[in-house]
């Protein structure tokens, strides 16, 4: 997040600019919020550097002429700030988003900044839970609350990221209309991407358990999982609940809610499942992405792909 300060050196123009493209971002790309959030903070604090860098707000003639000594004097400070290079990396993205829209807007050369390559980073692959790990965990957080309702509520929450696949975003955001819960969800994902997931018994059971437990009134545009005190769930009660819980059973930090949805994706494929049907229920644009949450190497891939083509 950029500080106030910070954004008060940028010039007008420039502030203007900003806020267009995130609008294109919102209206034609369908970015969540979440991800606009990190474009503001990352592309302020590039132009803010800018402003401090060449001694006065730069107004967008200057934004047009800044050079590869300025792009690298910026990774360097950022660099400075404790910031590593997966941050950086991500950081450089946004800015290169941003330019290359205003550059196509103001009709100028962004070559400087386009041409500038991110800092090299290894790549961590997700880390998904053996099956019985998945189990355990959830056993767990069911003996953690002290009140029944919120026992039935995590593991509601935490059956429904497993047993389905969701993002925990996408779990607390379903609402009491959608309980009971049918047989398919329609889930609208990042970008707004809808996609139908089959949810299993089992998490219907674990939902309406946890619904005739609450004793907050269900209401239809109302949340459906609540907090202690009546209003939305929030994420980081999971995530301190699955904390606690990996703490007792030993398991590794990478055991997070995330991490049930890693499992989900490795579980199914397996299972045998088919890896394009699995990209469908978790949503994802690119079949790569799915790859690496399903952890699949390349003899895995080879299985699928004899076993399915026609003329393997």
């Amino acid at each position: 997040m950029s500080d106030p300060a910070s954004t008060l050196a940028i010039s007008a123009a420039a502030r203007d600019a900003l806020k267009t493209w995130l609008d294109h971002q919102r209206a034609l790309k369908g970015a969540a919020e979440n991800t606009l959030t990190a474009y503001r903070g990352d592309v302020t604090e590039f132009l803010a550097f800018m402003s401090v860098h060449h001694g006065s707000p730069h107004g967008l003639g200057a934004l047009a002429k800044i050079t590869v000594s300025d792009m690298r004097a910026w990774m360097a400070q950022t660099r400075t700030t404790g910031v590593g290079p997966r941050s950086l990396a991500r950081k450089l993205s946004a800015v290169k988003a941003f330019y290359r829209w205003l550059a196509e807007r103001e009709g100028f050369e962004p070559t400087a900044v386009l041409s500038t390559r991110a800092p090299k980073f290894t790549k961590k692959l997700p880390r998904p839970l053996a099956v019985d790990a998945a189990r355990e965990l959830i056993d767990c957080v069911e003996t953690q609350a002290r009140a029944p309702w919120v026992a039935a509520r995590d593991v509601a929450v935490l059956t429904l990221l497993w047993g389905c696949g969701l993002r925990i975003s996408e779990a607390l955001g379903l609402t009491g209309a959608d309980a009971p819960l049918p047989q398919v969800l329609r889930i609208t994902g990042k970008g707004g991407k809808e996609r139908v997931v089959p949810v299993l018994p089992a998490a219907r059971l674990a939902v309406d358990a946890y619904l005739k437990a609450c004793p907050h009134a269900r209401e239809a545009k109302g949340p459906l999982f609540r907090g202690v005190r009546g209003g939305a769930l929030s994420p980081g009660v999971i995530q301190k609940v699955m904390a606690s819980a990996r703490m007792q059973l030993g398991l590794p930090a990478s055991a997070t809610p995330h991490a049930m949805r890693h499992s989900f994706a490795t579980h199914l494929l397996d299972a045998g499942g088919d890896l394009r049907a699995i990209q469908e229920l978790l949503g994802h644009a690119s079949l790569s992405t799915t790859q690496a949450y399903t952890a699949v190497d390349t003899l895995r891939l080879m299985e699928v792909y004899n076993s399915a083509h026609p003329r393997a």
